[in-house]
């Protein structure tokens, strides 16, 4: 089950600056729920961990209020107890104790309290409202952005896609399963995989060698396929992806960020129809004769579940969009991508491309996981690989702009 965790700080637009954007209306807020929480925070030690787990201080409207939840964590995080007379001495060494109410206004919260068995509820009510401040934010952050002529349309649209999606994400963690759960959950997929003809609990590759060590690719998995240039990788993934569609029909997205789709297609067809490389992209004439094989060659290609983007530079924000609409409503049960080093990782990251290809490789596991699909990219080598002596079997130092 899903569990919302809004930790991470974000900095936002703050919602009371905004004054006639809002139309003098109040943002989204329940400072009576918001003492209620902090009371029990002072009284009952045993909520502490759960309320911390999934409440940030940004959660809580009233600037007091984040000063006292920033007090508990901070305790919480030494190891030291928490309670009025604690939190009290913490607000009053960060010189916050005053601006806060003093310690009457903290007696004051111990009185808000009401069971400690509804905390949980009652997190629930603060998350729902910090959401709604965090969109409404988010929004008047986009809408600020669309008037900036500056900004392409593509940038635009790459931000605004980033600011919800990382408001999603936050939204994404899961709660701890019972043991129990998950034995059930994988008696059920082995009997699953005993049903499969071809003996394989993954995604078949189409190669018997490959799927032996494998089992077909997992779900969730993120497989780094990586080779020094000019070696064969595209070539490599493109007819597994082949074998994927047309033979095992299975939905299949591939995002090219090297070559054109047309190339990728070419390329394919190829293979499909048997005729020559130069008469596929129009250096030779066909015969007649070949344009028949050529129609007939197609038209399992034609009819496979094979989609193909060649969107240069895709940003990881881009490609989460166009993952998630794949897997929605495509039924898209695998991801290639030719290839890592192509794509383009959060803005803040520019310039810092060991940093950035690191960030973009998390965030591909990430999505895998979010999809429950595998994600296989395609990685280029350094040059090391080949001037170093020795044993040249490629180790993770060598993957390019990894940073590994």
């Amino acid at each position: 089950m899903a569990k919302t965790d809004y930790r991470k700080k974000d900095k936002r637009v703050d919602l009371a600056l905004l004054g006639e954007e809002l139309g003098g209306r109040v943002p989204p807020q329940a400072i009576d729920i918001e003492e209620a929480v902090l009371g029990a925070l002072l009284l009952e030690p045993q909520v502490v961990p759960d309320v911390l787990d999934q409440l940030s201080a940004e959660c809580f409207y009233k600037g007091a209020h984040r000063k006292i939840f920033n007090a508990v964590t901070t305790l919480s995080k030494r190891n030291d107890p928490v309670d009025i007379f604690t939190v009290s001495d913490e607000l009053r060494k960060s010189g916050d104790l005053e601006e806060i109410g003093g310690t009457a206004y903290l007696s004051q919260l111990t009185l808000k309290i009401g069971a400690a068995a509804h905390i949980d509820y009652h997190t629930k009510i603060l998350l729902q409202k910090y959401i709604q401040r965090e969109l409404i934010s988010i929004s008047y952050k986009i809408q600020k952005s669309a008037f900036d002529d500056s900004m392409t349309v593509d940038d635009l649209v790459d931000t605004a896609e980033q600011e919800v999606f990382e408001l999603a994400e936050r939204n994404m963690r899961r709660e701890t399963t019972p043991i129990k759960d998950i034995v059930r959950q994988a008696i059920d997929e082995i009997e699953e995989n005993q049903k499969k003809e071809e003996g394989l609990s993954g995604i078949p590759s189409g190669f018997t060698g490959i799927d032996k060590i494998t089992f077909g690719w997992q779900k969730s998995d993120l497989i780094i396929i990586a080779a020094r240039p000019s070696v064969g990788k595209t070539a490599f993934v493109l007819t597994m992806a082949r074998n994927m569609a047309i033979d095992h029909n299975i939905p299949v997205a591939f995002f090219s960020l090297e070559m054109s789709a047309i190339q990728l297609v070419q390329r394919v067809m190829i293979g499909e129809t048997g005729l020559e490389a130069e008469k596929i992209r129009g250096a030779k004439k066909m015969t007649s004769a070949e344009w028949i094989q050529l129609n007939e060659g197609v038209a399992r290609l034609t009819q496979s579940p094979l989609w193909i983007d060649d969107t240069p530079s895709l940003s990881i924000y881009e490609f989460r969009s166009k993952a998630r609409r794949l897997v929605n409503n495509n039924n898209v049960k695998i991801i290639i991508i030719d290839y890592l080093q192509l794509m383009t990782g959060p803005p803040d990251l520019r310039g810092m491309r060991e940093q950035e290809v690191s960030a973009i490789s998390r965030s591909l596991k990430s999505i895998a996981k979010e999809l429950n699909v595998p994600i296989i990219a395609l990685s280029q080598l350094n040059r090391s690989v080949e001037t170093r002596g020795g044993n040249k079997r490629p180790q993770l130092s060598d993957l390019r702009e990894s940073g590994a």
